[in-house]
């Protein structure tokens, strides 16, 4: 964590136990950014990106007593968000339907074109796809969960969890062809 040593977290961390307001406060300000790059994974707005935000930074106050000071915070903290948003996911969209296809087709996304977009531009995409895309996309190749994981987490099967996972990176596929041929477009004319 930047301009923060670990006896200043502990610091805050200790006012924020004590539910000390300034301390919450400078907590939620420190890793606010960290938090919302979590959660803007998850969710399809920067809206409901701030809604698991701070239901996930009431979750670390009122939890913060079970937060084990000799490992790292920010592990912590991501899973609390991780959790938050499957929480938020699993109450908006109980009844999803998800595909049961017990193997997708194995589809890559243009590694090359990834490259060359920036931080914001592929959580858009991301924030694009179908919720059920969205949530196994992310929770596979961003926070390296595993398809028995998912399908555990998401109470769906594994191959819902394999397919949803083929036809997300399907339809980033997609839209990834879609800004090469805009821009191949644009600089044309």
């Amino acid at each position: 964590m930047p301009g923060y040593n670990s006896a200043v977290l502990q610091e805050l961390l200790d006012g924020c136990l004590r539910k000390n307001r300034r301390s919450q406060e400078l907590l939620y300000k420190q890793f606010y950014g960290y938090a919302m790059s979590i959660c803007l994974r998850y969710t399809k707005s920067r809206e409901e990106g701030k809604e698991i935000l701070n239901d996930g930074f009431l979750k670390v106050f009122t939890k913060l007593e079970t937060y084990d000071p000799e490992r790292p915070f920010k592990t912590w903290l991501s899973r609390i968000m991780i959790n938050t948003a499957l929480d938020h996911y699993r109450q908006e969209l109980r009844r999803d339907v998800f595909d049961n296809v017990e193997a997708g087709e194995n589809v890559s996304v243009d590694e090359t074109v990834i490259s060359k977009l920036s931080h914001e531009e592929l959580i858009s995409l991301i924030q694009k796809l179908t919720p059920a895309y969205r949530i196994v996309f992310s929770l596979y190749v961003i926070d390296g969960y595993t398809h028995e994981e998912i399908a555990d987490q998401l109470n769906i099967s594994l191959g819902a969890s394999k397919s949803n996972l083929s036809r997300a990176r399907e339809k980033l596929r997609e839209m990834l062809s879609k800004i090469n041929i805009d821009n191949y477009d644009r600089v044309a004319r």
